[in-house]
């Protein structure tokens, strides 16, 4: 319970992870992945119920002797590379319905942001009573400006590459652009049972710290996540 809402957590973690096989249980820092959202949640003291959506019996034992709650086993057709998150959400979303247990407000964390903290999870939860918010979708600074950016073409040319305006501009004079981090999804449970997209008018950016926003999907990421755990530069506590 937060403030008066009650709020269900959920932690989708399938099996079958091609770039890193077994991934939300690979260690990190000594500590399987799922463990980190496992305990930032936990601690946060917010969640009248957290759930892991899985198809993988091994991490639903690594859930549970962690303290999650694993109900069900997530179906194949979404646990597979096409599945998409929000019907993930709303697969776990049918099962609660189906049981009589409707919640106030759900919040999706993924596994693969294990540097989320504990206030950043009840500050999203905030930031969502403060602005009157249907959404908060949680967010970082972009580690490279986009107007430094652009495609290329076959050739490689870099003809075209900076727009004109942009090829003498100071970096400080540039506005401050944010990106998804992929931490922190939370919704009213009506809204987003009646939606297939987190982002709308009434949805506010919760914005995190570079260092609390690395999204493990390859495997230096791995050695950047456990060199700041490892340094203290980043604490999820």
């Amino acid at each position: 319970m937060f403030k008066g809402r009650s709020v269900l957590g959920v932690i989708p973690a399938r099996g079958g992870s091609k770039g890193i096989p077994n991934k939300n249980i690979k260690l990190l820092a000594g500590k399987p992945l799922i463990r980190y959202t496992i305990d930032a949640a936990r601690n946060s003291g917010v969640f009248d119920s957290l759930i892991i959506s899985t198809d993988s019996q091994q991490i639903a034992n690594v859930a549970r002797e962690a303290g999650a709650s694993v109900p069900f086993m997530r179906p194949g057709e979404l646990a597979n590379d096409t599945a998409k998150g929000i019907d993930v959400l709303h697969h776990a979303m049918d099962w609660h319905e189906k049981n009589n247990r409707v919640y106030d407000w759900i919040m999706l964390l993924q596994p693969t942001s294990p540097l989320r903290s504990v206030s950043d999870i009840s500050g999203a939860c905030d930031l969502m009573l403060e602005r009157r918010a249907k959404a908060v979708v949680s967010v970082c600074l972009t580690d490279h400006h986009p107007v430094f950016s652009n495609t290329l073409p076959a050739d490689l040319c870099m003809a075209s590459f900076l727009r004109p305006d942009a090829v003498n501009l100071n970096r400080q004079d540039l506005p401050l652009y944010y990106r998804l981090n992929g931490a922190i999804y939370l919704a009213e449970w009506n809204y987003i049972r009646d939606h297939s997209s987190w982002y709308g008018p009434a949805t506010y950016a919760y914005v995190m710290p570079g260092e609390r926003s690395i999204d493990i999907d390859r495997p230096i990421d791995f050695v950047f996540a456990e060199a700041l755990l490892m340094t203290g530069s980043s604490r999820t506590d």
